[in-house]
């Protein structure tokens, strides 16, 4: 029988990306003779559903969030690398932001060198009839577990 997979000592992005579609891919289908995996047809959990588990529980990713993880059913979904639950990095502010367009677009031209003074805030057209309103871009990129 084989052992089980290394978790490399130092994580790199590409570890915990094939970690992320490693319990994705490999995640538990229910059979009449209890889970097996989803790729493989082996006994629920297989060694690289086990390995991808190990990998996140290193790289920082609580058990619930992995199982969030595994929910949301993407193996491509983006887990930021190095991953930190309450970073002590300051936190950027809107002026660090270049301005953008409702579309998304960077601004260019006259409209960049626009500057609003601090504490106020920028004038914003109301929503008409056949103009969406984009969410606001502080939804995380991953699914957290609730």
């Amino acid at each position: 029988m084989l052992g089980e997979v290394p978790v490399p000592a130092q994580l790199s992005p590409e570890d915990v990306r094939l970690a992320v579609r490693a319990v994705v891919v490999h995640a538990a289908e229910e059979w009449p003779a209890g889970p097996l995996c989803r790729n493989d047809g082996a006994t629920y959990p297989c060694r690289l559903h086990r390995w991808g588990r190990r990998v996140l529980a290193a790289h920082g990713l609580n058990e619930r969030q992995i199982d969030a993880l595994v929910r949301h059913g993407n193996p491509f979904v983006h887990v930021p690398f190095p991953f930190t639950v309450n970073s002590s990095a300051p936190a950027r502010t809107p002026a660090a932001y270049p301005p953008r367009t409702p579309a998304g677009h960077p601004v260019r031209g006259q409209a960049a060198a626009r500057v609003v003074a601090p504490g106020a805030r920028p004038a914003v057209r109301p929503a008409g009839p056949g103009r969406p309103v984009a969410p606001p871009a502080t939804a995380p990129r991953w699914p957290r577990a609730s």
